[in-house]
């Protein structure tokens, strides 16, 4: 095990990733350009499939790199990355969804951001689906406006940043992302690197392109005319959640 301190933290949320797991982590190592100057936490909101066989498998092939298993005493991502923060040994935090894959030296490319005094950002993104929609989608992920960002192009903060803020607001069970996205471009806090994450379709197949689309536009209408969290997750659960 590497005994430096890491400069950069990835922090994957999961909940039943076994899917995605080992091959995203395989992903992260394979296209670091400094992998023994990270670390990755991979914190858990109680999963009951075999999410942590997966990550055990990785881990025993790389016992060299710095890599653990947390266990969030709460589900929700706000939560379980709040979690992962506060383990965090490096200086600049990486949220990453269990399904998004980061480009070739995505790490130096954080890096170089913060060496020019860029604190926070994220990706472009591209879904792996061909369809117009979601290559339309993916498309506008390259301008820097708030309306384009979301969390599945992830996200990274200095830890300085990420603590003057107060983290993820962890009364959003669904919206964190966005909310914290919110307070950095209030502060003027936010670039947009210009290479390609790749991030799975499987909502947009699983529940329908349109209706979840449709969806995703209310929550952030209702949301613009000033309802709370709670309003939100209710909505969520009652058309999403299934």
């Amino acid at each position: 095990m590497n005994s430096n301190k890491p400069r950069l933290s990835i922090i994957i949320p999961v909940l039943n990733e076994e899917e995605h797991l080992f091959t995203l982590l395989q992903h992260l190592y394979q296209h670091m350009s400094f992998p023994l100057q990270a670390e990755i936490l991979v914190v858990d909101g109680g999963s009951l499939d075999n999410s942590k066989l997966e990550f055990d498998k990785y881990k025993g092939l790389h016992p060299e790199f710095r890599v653990e298993w947390i266990q969030s005493q709460t589900t929700g991502r706000a939560a379980q990355m709040n979690t992962g923060a506060r383990w965090a040994k490096g200086e600049i935090f990486y949220f990453l969804h269990a399904d998004s894959f980061p480009p070739v030296g995505f790490d130096a490319l954080i890096l170089e951001q913060i060496a020019k005094g860029n604190r926070a950002g994220c990706f472009r993104m591209q879904f792996n689906s061909s369809h117009w929609w979601l290559r339309l989608a993916g498309w506008f992920t390259r301008f820097n406006w708030k309306i384009c960002r979301g969390g599945d192009q992830s996200q990274f903060i200095s830890r300085e940043l990420f603590e003057s803020i107060g983290g993820f607001d962890e009364s959003y069970r669904i919206f964190e992302d966005n909310m914290l996205i919110a307070a950095l471009y209030e502060r003027g806090e936010f670039t947009v690197i210009q290479k390609t994450l790749t991030t799975s379709c499987r909502r947009y197949e699983k529940t329908g392109i349109w209706r979840l689309q449709y969806h995703f536009w209310m929550i952030y209408l209702k949301h613009r005319r000033g309802a709370g969290p709670d309003h939100l997750y209710a909505y969520y659960q009652k058309h999403l959640a299934k």
